[in-house]
């Protein structure tokens, strides 16, 4: 059997619209975020998830509970599925952060973590959902690094690949991205 897995990215923050690299500093969801989130409500009215987990940071939070905190199924924070820590850079603007994340994948951010340090993370994060939800569908929501990892872990992409095919250089945001744990 296999886990299948609805990958979902927070709504857009206050510092996303101020074009700052969180990290592992909390950011408030904007009033696009809620709406953002609120819409989803409708966008997955079809699906039904037997687990929700989220990151521990605030803007993931709030984002899932937004979405599913009426909907009677367990939200899980879990800190393994935060943003990359980008340590001394959590909170500077993305024009300083975002040219980092690509030489940062075994190269930790200054006092922070690398992406394979983030692939541990959700590696460890990944034998436990196969462990407690095999032959479930499960929703995670989260940030970019942990989605990269997924894409990584689970469709053996390169971290060259993954980056290169991120949706966010794109501009192809979808209501929620398919993975598998078999």
């Amino acid at each position: 059997m296999a886990v299948k897995i609805t990958y979902f990215v927070h709504g857009t923050t206050v510092d996303n619209e101020a074009h700052v690299s969180s990290g592992w500093k909390d950011a408030e969801l904007s009033a696009l975020g809620v709406k953002q989130s609120e819409e989803l409500v409708e966008q997955t009215r079809e699906q039904k998830f037997d687990a929700i987990f989220c990151s521990d940071l605030k803007r993931a939070v709030d984002s899932a509970h937004i979405t599913w905190g009426d909907s009677g199924v367990p939200i899980i924070s879990d800190a393994r599925l935060r943003e990359c820590n980008y340590g001394q850079l959590n909170g500077h603007p993305s024009v300083e952060v975002e040219p980092m994340q690509e030489k940062s994948i075994t190269t930790p951010m200054p006092s922070g973590e690398s992406y394979e340090d983030v692939r541990v993370r959700v590696a460890s994060f990944l034998a436990d959902l196969k462990r407690d939800y095999d032959g479930k569908h499960i929703a995670i929501v989260a940030h970019k690094a942990p989605q990269l990892a997924l894409d990584v872990l689970l469709k053996g992409q390169s971290w060259d690949e993954a980056f290169a095919s991120d949706w966010r250089k794109r501009g192809a945001w979808q209501a929620g991205w398919e993975y598998e744990v078999k």
